[in-house]
C-alpha cells in the first residue's frame, strides 16, 4: 500500500486523515504545527506523539522532502540559490534573499515553462509539468530549514508561470499563510504573471488578497511580442484593461515589472510609450536593470536607468529600481538548472 504524503496537506485534510485512522482531530493540529511551524525532518521528532503512534504514522505516511542537489551563495552571503531534485528526477530552483530586515524566498511553480520569454533561461527548458501543492510548500520548508530562519516575504517568481498552475499556487499560498503553520501574511506574498488576462481577472474576482506583479517589459506590442510571445495572445490593450479591472475590483495597487535591456526597450521612445500606456493606471513600477547571462543583450547604463526613473515619476506613481541580488552567482531563473545539466552531459 502506498504511503500518504502529508506535506501539502491542509489542516482540514489532516483532520480527515486522523479520523480515518481512529485518532482525535486535535492530533491533526499537532501534526500541522510540527510539520509546518517547527519544520521537522522526521515523524520521530514529534515528541507529543507516543512512540507507538509515531511508528503507526511512519507506516502510513511520508514527508515530501526535496533533495538539495546544489546550493550557491553570493559573495556577500545575502543570496542563496537552491537546486532541488524532485522524486521523478526533474529539477527546480528556489532562492533566498536578504535585503535589510526583509528575508524573501522566491518559489517555483512549474518544472520549466511553456511561455518562452526570450530573456528567461527557464523558457529554454520548455514545459515539463506543474508542481503539486506539496512540492511548492516543500521548497519553502527546505529553504527555511537550510537557512535556519523564517521568511518575511514570498514571491512566486521562480521557474514557471504561476497562473498556468493557478489552483496549486493559490492553495499553496493559502497553506503557507495559515496562522498555525508557516504563517506568512497574504500581503507579504506576491504572485507574478507574464500577463495571462483571464487569470488576472479571475484573481481579481476571487479577491485572493495576495499581491500581484505583472511582467510588462515593453510599451509597444511589437517589442513585447518579441520579448514575450504571450503578448501575441494577450496584447497590451487587453493586458492594461485586465490590470485596471484587478485594481478596481481588489482596490489594491499592483506592480508592473519592467526589465530594462540596453538598445531593446530603454530608448527615449520606449519611456514615452510607457508613460502614455500607464497614464491613469493605478500601479507601481519596478525597473529591473538587465543582468546579462549571455552575449545576446547588455545591461542599461546608469544614466539610462536614472532617466527612466525621472520620466516615470512624472506620472506621480510609485517607481523603484530593483537591483538583481546575487549577481555573482547563477542568479537568473533557470541558470543553475542549465549549469547542472551541462555538467552531467560533459
Amino acid at each position: 500500500m502506498s504511503k500518504i504524503n502529508i506535506t501539502g496537506m491542509t489542516l482540514e485534510e489532516m483532520e480527515e486523515f486522523m479520523a480515518s485512522i481512529g485518532q482525535p482531530t486535535f492530533r491533526a493540529k499537532q501534526l500541522f504545527n510540527w510539520l509546518y511551524k517547527r519544520r521537522i525532518s522526521d515523524i520521530d521528532e514529534i515528541t507529543v506523539f507516543s512512540k507507538k503512534f509515531r511508528s503507526e504514522l511512519k507506516e502510513k505516511t511520508e514527508m515530501g522532502h526535496l533533495e538539495i542537489v546544489d546550493r550557491q551563495i553570493s559573495a556577500d552571503g545575502e543570496t542563496n540559490k537552491f537546486l532541488f531534485r524532485l522524486r521523478d528526477g526533474h529539477f527546480i530552483e528556489s532562492v533566498f534573499m536578504v535585503d535589510g530586515k526583509r528575508r524573501t524566498v522566491c518559489l517555483s511553480s512549474q518544472v520549466g515553462c511553456a511561455l518562452g520569454c526570450s530573456f528567461c533561461a527557464t523558457g529554454r527548458m520548455g514545459f515539463k509539468r506543474n508542481l503539486s501543492v506539496g512540492e511548492i510548500v516543500a521548497q519553502l520548508l527546505a529553504v527555511l530549514k537550510a537557512m535556519g530562519t523564517d521568511a518575511t516575504n514570498l514571491v512566486f517568481m521562480g521557474m514557471g508561470e504561476p497562473f498556468l498552475n493557478y489552483e496549486n499556487v493559490i492553495n499553496a499560498a493559502t497553506l503557507i499563510g495559515h496562522s498555525d503553520g508557516i504563517a506568512v501574511g497574504r500581503r507579504k506574498i506576491t504572485i507574478s504573471t507574464a500577463g495571462l488576462v483571464p487569470q488576472i481577472k479571475r484573481f481579481a474576482d476571487e479577491n485572493q488578497g495576495y499581491k500581484l506583479a505583472i511582467s510588462l517589459n515593453a510599451a509597444d506590442d511589437a517589442t513585447r511580442s518579441e520579448l514575450m510571445p504571450i503578448n501575441k495572445k494577450y496584447p497590451l490593450r487587453q493586458l492594461i484593461d485586465a490590470a485596471k479591472y484587478y485594481s478596481e475590483r481588489s482596490r489594491h495597487l499592483f506592480t508592473f515589472e519592467y526589465l530594462l535591456i540596453a538598445g531593446v526597450n530603454d530608448r527615449k521612445k520606449d519611456v514615452e510609450n510607457l508613460k502614455k500606456l500607464l497614464r491613469g493606471v493605478r500601479c507601481k513600477v519596478n525597473i529591473i536593470p538587465y543582468n546579462p547571462t549571455d552575449d545576446r543583450w547588455e545591461a542599461p547604463t546608469e544614466e539610462t536607468i536614472e532617466y527612466f526613473l525621472r520620466e516615470l515619476l512624472k506620472l506621480h506613481i510609485i517607481v523603484s529600481v530593483r537591483r538583481s541580488k546575487g549577481a555573482d552567482i547563477d542568479a537568473a531563473c533557470g541558470q543553475l538548472y542549465h549549469f547542472y545539466q551541462d555538467e552531467k552531459q560533459s
